[in-house]
């Protein structure tokens, strides 16, 4: 198995993209391998979307918190299907979250 750690700095992606590379990223990952998000704010958001629509599948760590610089590891601990709105905070397309 691949265990090789995907990364994604969403410091460098337009806020309306992030949300959905972030969830392709983390749904084309095999159990066990993790996917590593460095960015400008605490994605608190983007947790709870987590624990909505991949209850279960994930394994949430903070690598580091702040106050500048958040850098989250997110394991995927069991395989899966999405289940609700991974477009954006709330479903709304686009991400609401600051930074």
């Amino acid at each position: 198995m691949d265990t090789a750690v995907k990364s994604i700095d969403v410091r460098t992606v337009p806020p309306v993209q992030r949300h959905a590379l972030i969830f392709g990223t983390f749904d084309a990952l095999a159990t066990g391998q993790a996917l590593e998000i460095v960015n400008d704010h605490d994605p608190v958001p983007l947790r709870h979307q987590f624990s909505q629509t991949r209850t279960g599948q994930f394994d949430w760590k903070y690598l580091q918190a702040g106050p500048a610089l958040w850098h989250v590891r997110v394991a995927r601990v069991a395989d899966g299907m999405p289940g609700g709105i991974t477009t954006g905070c709330g479903g709304s397309g686009g991400c609401s979250c600051s930074g």
